[in-house]
């Protein structure tokens, strides 16, 4: 599978952002979809993870303002991104496993990477 990352951007901080992960390929239902995030000098971060079944999984620091949902018919993920934060700046990858359908969430490991989309958030 192919993924693609897309909507990233300028945003004040409170304001919101949508990210959209677009995949290409056959049984996208049957991925994990993970995003990650990487600011500068820091380490990459898993920041979200939806599963096959819809189920989702999020870090402590975005539980509450981030939403991440799946479109399965447009083999799209989302990443909903309200309340932003200076802290939240930085490249946003979304990732991708196959997994069956009673695989722990989040998986943590990812075989297919989309390239990233910067996300920066102004005080």
């Amino acid at each position: 599978v192919q993924l693609q990352a897309s909507g990233g951007g300028l945003v004040q901080a409170g304001g919101s952002l949508r990210l959209s992960c677009a995949a290409s390929g056959h049984s996208f239902n049957r991925y994990e979809i993970a995003w990650f995030r990487q600011a500068p000098g820091k380490e990459r971060e898993l920041v979200a993870a939806i599963n096959r079944g819809g189920s989702t999984w999020y870090t402590d620091s975005v539980k509450g303002r981030f939403t991440t949902s799946r479109d399965n018919a447009r083999k799209t993920v989302y990443l909903q991104m309200n309340s932003l934060k200076p802290e939240d700046t930085a490249v946003y990858y979304c990732a991708a496993k196959s997994v069956i359908l009673t695989a722990r969430l989040p998986q943590g490991e990812y075989d297919y990477w989309g390239q990233g989309t910067q996300v920066t958030v102004s005080s």
